[in-house]
This record gives structure tokens, sequence and C-alpha cells, in this order.
């Protein structure tokens, strides 16, 4: 029980998310007005990719270091945890931008080109790839050392390239997305304290979910390593 405290906490955070998020009043802000509860999901979910993507920087740094299998296991599964909710943050966000950010007029297919332009966008899809293409290298190298040196070395540089793509780059050009002034709802003028009880709150679920999640998969991988050995 004392080891389930933070699994727990994740699901009872999540619950109250769901409910009070979906539930509770919000402020009606002039273009966002109901579906600026996305914010919950969205968001959230941005925030819970980066800190899956830190740890998973931080175990190919020690792997580098110590050179013990554990740690190259552990930054392969958070980085693939962390670009599954990297998917499901930019879903969310792809559905929301279709009604604020669309033409009213029209369907929002027919404001797609100009959408698709946005830094933003551009940026975290760029982001997306690159962490994409650290599973593809890991794939296709046959010799399990040089996978984890190599692969924890590319790992490094994602993870350079990531703040550049998502927090630099886009603030530096023209963008539909908020934020320009600061970080998105971060700002006071983004987000109410009704808004702030559930955002932090959801904040921590979400990335809690992704670490338990990556244990989860970690434990699989590491009797799988010792069914090897033992074979």
């Amino acid at each position: 029980m004392r080891k389930a405290w933070w699994k727990i906490l994740s699901v009872l955070l999540l619950v109250y998310t769901f409910t009070v998020g979906l539930m509770a009043n919000v402020p009606r802000l002039p273009q966002l007005q109901e579906t600026i509860r996305n914010l919950y999901f969205h968001v959230c979910m941005w925030f819970a990719m980066m800190i899956l993507f830190i740890i998973s920087v931080v175990h190919a740094i020690l792997f580098l270091r110590n050179n013990k299998l554990k740690h190259d296991i552990c930054s392969r599964q958070y980085a693939v945890i962390g670009i599954i909710f990297g998917i499901l943050g930019y879903s969310t966000g792809a559905i929301w931008m279709s009604y604020t950010w669309a033409d009213p007029n029209n369907p929002a297919y027919a404001s797609f080109s100009t959408i698709a332009r946005d830094p933003k966008l551009i940026g975290a899809a760029i982001a997306l790839l690159i962490y994409f293409a650290y599973l593809v290298l890991r794939d296709s190298i046959t010799d399990m050392d040089k996978k984890a040196r190599i692969s924890a070395v590319y790992n490094i540089f994602a993870f350079a390239f990531l703040f550049p793509t998502i927090w630099i780059l886009p603030r530096l050009l023209p963008s539909l997305h908020p934020g320009q002034e600061g970080n998105p709802a971060l700002n006071t003028n983004d987000v109410d304290s009704r808004m702030r009880m559930v955002f932090y709150p959801a904040i921590l679920g979400w990335t809690l979910l992704g670490v338990w999640i990556t244990t989860l998969k970690i434990r699989i991988n590491l009797l799988k390593e010792k069914m090897l050995i033992y074979e």
C-alpha cells in the first residue's frame, strides 16, 4: 500500500479532473466558450509529455555514465510514453483549433491549409517526428550495446531540439496559438483562479499516469531481459 500511494493519487486526480473539469463553471471567453475546458487535457498532456521526456533524457545521460542496461530501458520507455502523450496532446489541440481557429462561416477543412501553417503546430510536429526517428534508429541497430549508446546520444540531441521547436521558434513568429507573450495557461490573463484549481492537479494526474504506465513497461522489459539471459 505504501508503494501504491502515488498510483491512487493519480486515479483520484484524474477523476477530479474529469468531474470538476467538465462540470464546474468556467470563464466564457468570446472565442473559446465551453471549449476552454480542453485546457485540462490538451495543455496538461503536453506538460506531462515534457516531464516524461526530461526523465527519459536523464536516464540516457545516466546510461552514458555507468553503462547500466536498466537506464537504457528506462530512457526508451519514458520516451515512448512521452510520444504517446504528445500525440494525444496534438490530437486534442487539433480538435480544439477546429472549433476556435477555423472560419465559422466555412467547414473546418476549408481553413485547414491556413491553420496547418501555424508555427506552433509545425514546431510540435517536428518535435514529435524527431522522437519518432529516435525509435526508428533504435530498431534499425541490432547490436545491443551500440544501440543503447547511439540511442542515448540521439535522445540528448532530440531533447535539445525539443525546446527550440516548441517553445522558442514559435514565439518568434506570428501565431494563432495563445501564449505568444508567455507560457500558455500560466499567464494570469489566460485562466482564472477557478481553472487553476483543476489545471495544476490535472498536470500532476496526467504525469503520474504516464509514469505509472512507463514503470509497467519497464518491468516487462526487465523480465524479458532476464529471460534472455537465462535461456
